[in-house]
């Protein structure tokens, strides 16, 4: 009795005549022709890819430096000008006897207004540095406390006023001023990465564009020794698309990365240098007048006044920030506000002189009169004329900067919806230019 066997499941074997009927195809012409357009399909289609997705990338990093870093680094900068003009003016303001002047207290009030909008608008804007925002915030109301206790001590002539406006003036300076300069360079180094991720070179959109490009001139070559035929309409429209989006993203990162270069050079590295000048010449205000309020305790105020002076205009006129941004100024109008201020910046030194020695040889009203007085030579004259040039010459700058970064992120505009356009087409022309020499065979 013959034993019965069920039979082994699974796949039947592959036949060899199968195996060589699958590789002759592959072999043939219309085979060879098949994995060839295949091959330029996949090549088409990450060549598209590359440049849709880093033009896209780098039009959002464009945008984020223009409507996001580039503001916040803008009221992160008017935080710490507001804050330092507001410790100057009241310095200032201490100096008259009893009430100070109507627009003194003005402007003082002013500032605190304006660091405490732009404290929250660096706040609610996503800035980085939550705990200098923080800082400040719990801060800024025990500063404001102590000038008010230090103005209503002048105001009935006690001395210990002097003394508490030195303890804001301590906390503004060691505190709330060093606070807002870690947000100012956080801010900036936001923006400069940004402008740095939209001006960066698409070299893996480039090279597979280049790469596609040269891959279409020699699938041309083939055919035509194949067929004998010059052209092939397809793959010739192929080509020039795939020329064009070369073309189209090698031009368009040359056109934003020149506009980036030129929002740093013209705009944002000199609205840098401007700023620290105006914020040196601020401090160096409060140290006048903080010297004034010691009344003969006062010589580190002074000590840092020199120090001030001199980070503005140097000895050898080419490292003082005001130096430096005389020669990176590249607008005429920016330079010669620069020239201006360099020009007060000598004068308000030859009226120092004039206000330690009425001071230091026991004139203190005639001190006084020529730090807050009104007269066209005084200190305060002179400085409120070199704040106002600086303060003319960064709104020009940054006036450039932003404009330039505007066009920045405009040149962006149509490279995703063209990318996914001509890749479309692209594809589209690989394909008709492909199946037309292959149906010849069949």
């Amino acid at each position: 009795m013959a034993l019965l066997t069920a039979p082994a499941h699974g796949s039947p074997p592959v036949r060899r005549g199968e195996v060589n009927r699958v590789t002759a195809r592959i072999r043939s012409t219309p085979g060879r022709l098949v994995i060839v357009m295949l091959v330029l399909l996949l090549a088409g289609l990450l060549a598209g890819t590359a440049w849709v997705t880093g033009s896209s990338q780098r039009a959002s990093a464009a945008g984020g430096a223009r409507t996001g870093s580039s503001q916040l680094a803008v009221q992160a900068q008017e935080l710490y000008r507001a804050l330092s003009d507001a410790d100057a003016t009241a310095a200032i303001a201490f100096l008259s006897s009893g009430v100070e002047p109507a627009d003194l207290r003005n402007r003082y009030q002013s500032d605190v207004s304006a660091a405490t909008a732009a404290l929250a608008a660096v706040a609610n804007g996503g800035a980085s540095d939550k705990a200098a925002i923080q800082q400040i915030s719990a801060q800024l109301p025990v500063y404001t406390g102590l000038v008010e206790t230090a103005r209503s001590y002048n105001r009935q002539g006690y001395p210990v006023g002097s003394a508490y406006l030195r303890e804001a003036s301590g906390l503004m300076r060691g505190q709330l001023l060093p606070a807002a300069q870690r947000l100012y360079d956080r801010e900036t180094t936001a923006l400069k990465a940004e402008r740095d991720d939209a001006a960066s070179l698409p070299w893996l959109a480039l090279l597979l564009g280049i790469g596609l490009v040269v891959g279409l001139i020699r699938a041309q070559q083939r055919l035509s020794r194949q067929t004998h035929r010059t052209f092939n309409a397809g793959l010739l429209a192929a080509t020039l698309v795939a020329v064009v989006m070369v073309l189209w993203n090698g031009i368009g990162w040359a056109v934003v990365a020149a506009h980036i270069g030129a929002a740093n050079r013209d705009g944002s590295r000199q609205v840098e240098l401007l700023a620290k000048a105006r914020i040196a010449a601020l401090t160096a205000r409060g140290d006048e007048a903080l010297t004034l309020v010691a009344r003969g305790s006062g010589a580190s105020f002074e000590q840092d006044y020199v120090v001030q002076l001199g980070a503005l205009v140097s000895g050898d006129h080419t490292s003082g920030l005001l130096d430096r941004a005389r020669s990176a100024a590249t607008d005429r109008a920016v330079r010669a506000s620069v020239d201006t201020a360099i020009t007060d910046v000598n004068a308000w030194l030859a009226v120092h002189k004039k206000l330690r020695a009425a001071d230091d040889g026991g004139d203190f009203p005639g001190a006084v009169k020529l730090a807050i007085g009104g007269d066209p030579d005084s200190a305060a004259t002179i400085f409120n004329r070199l704040d106002g040039v600086l303060a003319q010459a960064i709104r020009a700058t940054s006036a450039v900067s932003d404009k330039r970064g505007a066009q920045a992120a405009g040149a962006f505009g149509g490279q995703t919806g063209g990318g996914v356009f001509l890749t479309i087409v692209l594809l589209a022309a690989i394909g008709v230019g492909y199946q037309q020499r292959i149906a010849e065979y069949r």
